[in-house]
């Protein structure tokens, strides 16, 4: 059974900085081959992206993201990170890690139970 466990949320002032670790393990995966990402949803919208990391090195990020967040993984550890700056109130926000896991018949996406982010004005 594939788990993304997050760690790293908290209560952060407005422009202060946060860094969210993920660790993917179970289901004999091996997670460097898919992409791996971090959603987040506020209270009251739906869930959107935040960044995602491709097998190859592919970064994509939303536009609120860009110059301010920066994802990074580490293959020997099973790991992605999100480090975070310059936060502002509008993040606040459960964080989720994500990856998507391809075969030649179906795609499963997976996710972690969240992690809270919470930036005060």
């Amino acid at each position: 059974q594939v788990q993304l466990v997050e760690s790293g949320g908290g209560l952060v002032q407005d422009g202060g900085s946060l860094r969210l670790s993920c660790a993917a393990s179970g289901g004999g995966i091996l997670f460097r081959g898919y992409t791996m990402g971090w959603y987040r949803q506020a209270a009251g919208k739906e869930r959107e992206l935040v960044a995602t990391i491709s097998a190859k090195f592919r970064y994509d990020y939303a536009e609120f993201a860009k110059g301010r967040f920066t994802i990074s993984r580490d293959n020997t550890k099973d790991t992605v990170d999100l480090l975070m700056t310059n936060l502002k109130h509008e993040d606040t926000a459960v964080y989720y890690c994500y990856t998507q896991i391809t075969t030649l018949h179906e795609s499963v996406d997976f996710w972690g139970q969240g992690t809270q982010v919470t930036v005060s004005s």
